[in-house]
């Protein structure tokens, strides 16, 4: 199996910064497509942003220009630098994972992804 593990989640005030990472125990994590979803209470799980296994980057439009994902190969990890947090990132956020033959998509449903860490909370507050 592959074990997802966040960590970073926070309190902050808003305009604030936060550092999500997700650890993977898989050793091919050179194959998994790996996504950042958020949650927020009563609402749809919902794509966040999400990096491909070379490096192609997507992010939803809610968060465009204030967080950034990456990943590190070596170290088996994928970071969320969240920056200019707002009230309305409050949620937690989930790290996910798909082995995929392709290089470059990122697929941006939930039911595309079959491992699933089990979330972290970031909360904005006004």
């Amino acid at each position: 199996q592959e074990y997802l593990v966040e960590s970073g989640g926070g309190t902050v005030q808003a305009g604030d910064s936060l550092r999500l990472t997700c650890v993977v125990s898989r050793r091919t994590f050179e194959n998994l497509v790996m996504v950042w979803f958020r949650q927020a209470p009563g609402k749809a799980r919902e794509f966040v942003a999400g990096i491909s296994r070379t490096g192609n980057t997507r992010s939803a439009d809610s968060v465009k220009g204030r967080f950034t994902v990456s990943r590190d190969n070596a170290e088996n990890t994928v970071y969320l630098q969240m920056t200019d947090l707002k009230p309305d990132d409050t949620a937690v956020y989930y790290c996910a994972a798909q082995p995929s033959l392709s290089l470059t998509v990122i697929m941006l449903e939930t039911k595309e992804y079959t491992y699933w860490g089990q979330g972290t909370q970031v909360t904005v507050s006004s």
